[in-house]
């Protein structure tokens, strides 16, 4: 059985964001993720999901000036201090929510740093971010994410990328956030893809392709890979991280149709 999680930032944008949890759970979702919380107090987030029945399952760590254009600084080698104690900032918040597992944005390729301080410099966040998480139980997540439409200059961009940190730091609490949307962008093929990868792959987020709307909008069977999904007995999450293209409750068929 397929587990669905709501990306609140992304849907329910019709309402302001704390009143998205209560939508999520009238439209039937038990799981619930969004890009950063840190914005709001942890206890009112955690009371939140309490009074909706909801789990939240995953948010980002700190990505350095979101608003002002940077999208992660996992790979900035003179933001090395600012990673950390966005680490254990985000340990904080994960204590109280309940989350298990974080993801790790890796930042726009800065102009002219060496390519090998940029991945030593990851690998070495990467390692950090996943030894700090290991100790409360957390998992850290890696995303690639697509530089030719929605990130250009994002530095971890390929899935042969992230896999190859995942390789260098060797560790069963480091995986893959696989985003169907973003893979099908950079590689095509994504049912492939994820029947290859599976075993590294800890979340998976998705949105059709083109538009980043709702499953059914674009060129991608969506029936078809959740299907496969469920008979290779993927056990984590899938979230619904996409644009709604009117309503998001109008948006929705595709996931009442499968409840």
């Amino acid at each position: 059985m397929l587990k669905f999680a709501a990306n609140l930032t992304m849907l329910f944008q019709e309402v302001p964001f704390l009143q998205r949890f209560k939508l999520a759970a009238e439209q039937g979702f038990s799981y619930v993720e969004y890009l950063f919380p840190y914005a709001w107090d942890k206890n009112t987030l955690a009371e939140l999901l309490q009074e909706n029945q909801l789990e939240q399952v995953l948010f980002n760590l700190p990505p350095g000036n979101w608003k002002g254009g940077e999208r992660g600084i996992a790979c900035l080698p003179d933001r090395k201090n600012e990673f950390r104690d966005g680490v254990e900032q985000a340990i904080e918040y994960a204590q109280v929510l309940g989350v298990p597992q974080l993801n790790c944005l890796s930042g726009l390729t800065p102009e002219a740093t060496k390519q090998t301080l940029l991945w030593d410099t990851l690998l070495e966040n990467v390692a950090f971010a996943t030894q700090q998480l290991q100790k409360h139980n957390i998992s850290l997540l890696l995303e690639p994410i697509n530089s030719k439409v929605d990130m250009p200059g994002f530095y971890l961009d390929t899935l042969d990328k992230a896999l190859a940190v995942k390789q260098a730091i060797n560790s069963p609490k480091l995986k893959i956030q696989f985003d169907i949307y973003h893979m099908q962008i950079m590689h095509g093929d994504v049912s492939r893809l994820l029947e290859r990868n599976l075993q590294d792959i800890g979340h998976i987020q998705f949105a059709d392709n083109p538009g980043r709307h709702e499953p059914g909008t674009g060129e991608l069977n969506f029936n078809y890979l959740f299907r496969k999904l469920d008979a290779l007995g993927y056990q984590h999450w899938l979230s619904a991280e996409y644009i709604p293209a009117h309503t998001t409750i109008t948006s929705l068929d595709w996931f009442h149709s499968i409840n």
